[in-house]
């Protein structure tokens, strides 16, 4: 596609052009756009809303606002409930607390693995108890 299409696509989707893609060099946008469009504003494997939800928890742990407002915004104009995103912010909370705990430690990555493989090995077990 020539950066002419893209960028008509692009007003399409937008209504405009916006200043920070005119600065993106023109062979780049050709090749960004497409993924853009699918994974961002198109149909993939991930329902919209969690799509987002996931997007604005990159976003915190980046601490990008403009990622943050955009992901969030997409996110409630997808159904996201205040509920669901202040959810995301612990999840972000937890994993950037974790992973701070085990990097100080410098806990060994295997020892991680073993004990992460038990314990998935136990919730499986302790399924199959309350499933019957």
């Amino acid at each position: 596609m020539s950066y002419e299409q893209t960028r008509s696509e692009m007003e399409k989707t937008f209504g405009t052009m916006p200043g920070f893609f005119q600065a993106v060099p023109k062979d780049v946008m050709t090749q960004m756009w497409p993924i853009m469009k699918k994974y961002i504003f198109g149909q993939s494997s991930i329902p919209p809303k969690y799509r987002e939800m996931i997007g604005l928890a990159v976003a915190a742990a980046l601490k990008c606002p403009y990622c943050e407002t955009f992901h969030r915004g997409a996110a409630q104009m997808n159904g996201a409930t205040e509920e669901e995103l202040a959810e995301v912010g612990v999840l972000v909370g937890q994993t950037s607390f974790w992973s701070s705990i085990l990097h100080t430690q410098n806990y060994d990555l295997n020892t991680f693995m073993k004990e992460f493989q038990a314990m998935g090995e136990y919730a499986a077990k302790q399924q199959q108890v309350s499933a019957h």
